[in-house]
């Protein structure tokens, strides 16, 4: 028998069609875990009667520069879209042996640690190695959290005749890197003071959902949640579409856009809409309960609108433009990967 053909993947996600194959039949066979391994899905969940303990991992790839900080936040993002309280975290630090000096380690852990103490986090444990098989520094993260086992949100239970809601704005995080890696490419080409305020976006207004999240799920109103990461908001509804099984329509005139990320992406001709978007968070609750999950959202001072409707699944996913509807765009990989492989590929 032949083996079966060798596929290369693009790098970033594993395509959705492959994953889902992968995922099949794939059962763990206990009971007490809630939530276990479905596309779409931030973190798992586990029974402990009461509460349920909720489980998340993920690495850091794009960033260079506060990889240790990056890797807290994002990790605690996943935790708590699910609606629980992030609480307790391991690292895996991977070093390459050219790099592996005091210096470096010291600022990885003294951002491990500012991050923990800001999000009143536990750093208790982990992993370091110095390896050839990294060539740059790579953290991969585990994050534990808990909440009452009622308040548990997943990003399947979008239902139709629900509305989509979207926190801050489209790609705070991809518009920061661009901002860093992209200097050269954007100076004097963009408004004066755009790099500089597109490079604070990592702080204000920040890629921590923490809060947002946490006053939507205690209204009790959210029937799901998710963190628009890599492949940016178009790849988080998406996912949430299959997770939940329903259509989406999405308002290209309602998705929020800050004037440096528009500059940004108009410059290297990236469409926000795919680019990785930690900070914002995307949720869905019924129509008739969305001013309420606003209101919650705003008391935190933290921006916030209807982007979209929830649909049944048949309608399929579209986004409405210009009075029209067109069909909802497919990134096969984030816009940032994209453009910094061509930057590779074109020097100058």
């Amino acid at each position: 028998m032949n083996p079966p053909e060798s596929n290369t993947y693009l790098p970033g996600k594993l395509p959705p069609g492959v994953l889902s194959r992968m995922l099949e039949g794939l059962t763990d066979g206990d009971q007490r875990v809630l939530v276990g391994p479905r596309i779409g899905e931030d973190a798992a969940a586990i029974d402990f009667r009461k509460t349920a303990l909720v489980v998340a991992s993920d690495p850091v790839t794009f960033a260079i520069e506060r990889i240790g900080w990056y890797a807290v936040c994002i990790n605690a993002n996943d935790i708590a879209v699910m609606g629980a309280e992030p609480r307790w975290f391991f690292a895996t630090l991977l070093l390459p042996p050219d790099k592996a000096a005091d210096p470096l380690v010291q600022s990885l852990f003294d951002d491990l640690k500012t991050a923990c103490e800001e999000l009143g986090i536990a750093l208790c444990g982990g992993h370091t190695e110095i390896t050839p098989s990294v060539i740059q520094p790579v953290i991969s993260g585990t994050m534990l959290g808990e909440c009452p086992r009622e308040r548990l949100v997943t990003s399947s239970g979008a239902r139709a005749g629900d509305v989509l809601i979207l926190t801050k704005a489209l790609a705070i995080e991809g518009t920061a890197i661009l901002a860093g890696e992209c200097r050269g490419d954007l100076e004097g080409k963009v408004p004066e003071g755009t790099i500089e305020r597109a490079g604070a976006f990592l702080k204000d207004p920040g890629i921590s959902v923490i809060r947002e999240a946490a006053a939507a799920s205690k209204t009790g109103l959210v029937h799901a949640m998710h963190d628009p990461t890599e492949g940016g908001l178009a790849s988080a509804a998406r996912e949430m579409a299959l997770a939940s099984r329903v259509g989406m329509r999405i308002y290209r005139e309602s998705l929020p856009v800050r004037e440096e990320t528009r500059a940004i992406c108009e410059r290297l001709k990236i469409d926000p809409l795919g680019l990785i978007s930690s900070g914002a968070l995307l949720l869905s609750c019924p129509d008739r309960d969305a001013d309420k999950v606003l209101q919650a959202i705003e008391s935190e001072g933290i921006d916030a609108g209807v982007i979209g409707e929830v649909l049944p699944e048949p309608d399929g996913l579209t986004l409405k433009e210009g009075g029209k509807s067109l069909p909802f765009p497919d990134f096969k990989r984030d816009e940032l990967a994209r453009h910094l492989d061509r930057k590779v590929r074109e020097p100058g």
